[in-house]
């Protein structure tokens, strides 16, 4: 009745599938733990280490394919990277790159940014410790820039939104950071 050797063939698509999802899964895993890595340096301004950390991570990212997103841990790498370089490139160059000099897709910069607004909150804490307060008033200026184009979206109930919600708690604390350093001088 049944096709024994259909089954045969089907059994070995989906081992072959199933193989190549690990190998997706534990990329992501890598790369997630790059981009954690990558801004702890930065925070750090350990600047040799968070190199060889991007070039580490840029070798991965290019093996994750675009259009396989079925399991969430690929996204959620996609967008730790994202995040993860555009805090590097602010630190380093005074600048976040583009979607297209990340080579990503829409979702993946956007929840980057979005997610990007705590590193700058907690950069900002830093400096201002440190009594660099121009530094703090460039990352509000910053934080800022990025509330004020996701304010331009229609966002709905979904991760995007409540990460552009996130994106106004981390703005309130660096302005009431930039606030509190102005009533010490």
């Amino acid at each position: 009745m049944l096709n024994k050797q259909e089954f045969n063939r089907i059994r070995k698509e989906l081992l072959v599938y199933e193989k190549r999802r690990e190998e997706l899964i534990q990329l992501s895993r890598d790369i997630i733990r790059l981009s954690k890595q990558i801004i702890y340096s930065v925070h750090r301004n350990d600047i040799k280490n968070t190199s060889k950390l991007i070039r580490d991570i840029e070798t991965k990212v290019k093996r994750l394919p675009i259009e396989y997103s079925e399991t969430g841990i690929i996204n959620v790498a996609r967008y730790e990277y994202v995040e993860a370089m555009c805090f590097f490139k602010f630190v380093k160059n005074n600048r976040i790159p583009t979607k297209k000099e990340l080579c990503t897709d829409v979702d993946s910069y956007l929840l980057g940014l979005a997610d990007l607004t705590g590193e700058l909150a907690r950069k900002a804490v830093n400096e201002s410790i440190k009594k660099n307060f121009k530094n703090v008033i460039k990352i509000k200026d910053l934080i800022e820039e990025i509330y004020g184009e996701f304010l331009k979206f229609d966002l709905r109930n979904n991760e995007l939104r409540q990460k552009y919600d996130a994106i106004k708690w981390n703005l309130k604390k660096v302005e009431d950071l930039v606030y509190q350093n102005s009533m010490r001088k």
